[in-house]
């Protein structure tokens, strides 16, 4: 069994600025990621473009050089892949974790490939695991997609996009500017307000000259093998479809969170518990970094304002190890 001060479960952004912060401090460490590295930033859309300028997503002040102010997905891949590798970070990659005991003070962690024990555990696990499912029939269907990657291969196909955010809007645009013919189907009564500034009038442009079709205040019913069941105010309404992207929103692991017996709120927010000031959860030694501490508020966390987690952790870990030292010494 390997041993270490901490162990660090999810490999992003918030998690490699932890081990880069436990590194500073002389901890040891691992990084546990189920994935590649940045797992979740590498299964963004091929042509995403952040929100966020360059040195807002810049961890442990290293410079992160981008050609355009918003960098590309692409970009920032290298970017964390190059702090990964220059700084020798201790990352296990295609590592999951499969159970977590705390045993005399100590957690036991088991992955697919090791067994670990450690005094601490921080979990950076993100919320693009899990799809927001709609609960509709034909949902299981193999044109139906709750992830979307490249706009190519819906050329010419009439594709479905449900959804009012920027990730639907995204795939909306390329999909239609490839040749895809797109209707566009949203619960609310307009395109999400938090849509990219840059990209907002360019959608409501191309819906208002009829190229993307939308059914506002609408909902799916179900879906079909050449068609799309939709409730509208004006009734049901039947389309002919070829594939769905069902863009509807992701939300963390709760079933982890409460496997390690975190206290998450009743109601429909699941706002994980912890202390603001430190990030630890009601379990003694267990931390919370990243958006995952917003439970279902996804849009609350990003990285530019989770980034402060990583020292905020590492300092307290720090202390609670050296008064343990002196106590131990006394």
């Amino acid at each position: 069994m390997k041993e270490f001060d901490i162990i660090i479960i999810g490999g992003g952004p918030i998690g490699i600025a932890c081990g880069l912060e436990a590194k500073k401090k002389g901890l040891s460490y691992a990084i546990l990621e189920k994935g590649c590295i940045v797992n979740s930033l590498y299964n963004y859309p091929l042509n995403m473009q952040f929100f966020s300028s360059s040195e807002k997503l810049e961890i442990d002040n290293i410079p992160f050089i981008s050609i355009e102010a918003k960098p590309k997905r692409n970009e920032a891949l290298e970017y964390y892949r190059r702090i990964v590798t220059s700084n020798h970070l201790n990352i296990q990659l295609f590592e999951t974790v499969e159970s977590v005991k705390k045993v005399d003070g100590h957690f036991h962690i088991s992955s697919s490939k090791n067994n670990y024990r450690a005094a601490n555990i921080i979990v950076a696990t993100g919320f693009y695991d899990i799809p927001n499912k709609m609960g509709v029939p034909g949902e299981d269907l193999v044109k139906v997609s709750h992830y979307y990657k490249d706009p190519h291969y819906y050329s010419s196909q009439k594709v479905a996009v449900i959804g009012a955010s920027n990730s639907s809007v995204d795939a909306a645009l390329e999909c239609y500017r490839k040749g895809a013919e797109v209707t566009l189907i949203v619960r609310g009564p307009e395109i999400g307000e938090r849509v990219k500034y840059w990209v907002r009038p360019d959608i409501i442009n191309r819906i208002n000259e009829g190229s993307i079709k939308v059914y506002y205040n609408s909902t799916v019913k179900e879906i079909k093998e050449e068609e799309i069941l939709i409730q509208t105010p004006k009734g049901a309404v039947s389309i002919q479809n070829d594939y769905v992207l069902a863009l509807t929103g992701y939300k963390p692991n709760f079933g982890f969170l409460e496997k390690l017996n975190i206290h998450l709120s009743e109601d429909k927010k699941r706002l994980p518990q912890y202390d603001p000031e430190t990030m630890e959860t009601n379990v003694k030694g267990i931390y919370l970094a990243g958006v995952i501490c917003g439970g279902m508020e996804t849009h609350k966390w990003f990285i530019e304002n989770s980034r402060i987690h990583a020292p905020m952790i590492i300092d307290h870990i720090e202390k609670k190890i050296r008064e343990q030292k002196t106590t131990t010494v006394s």
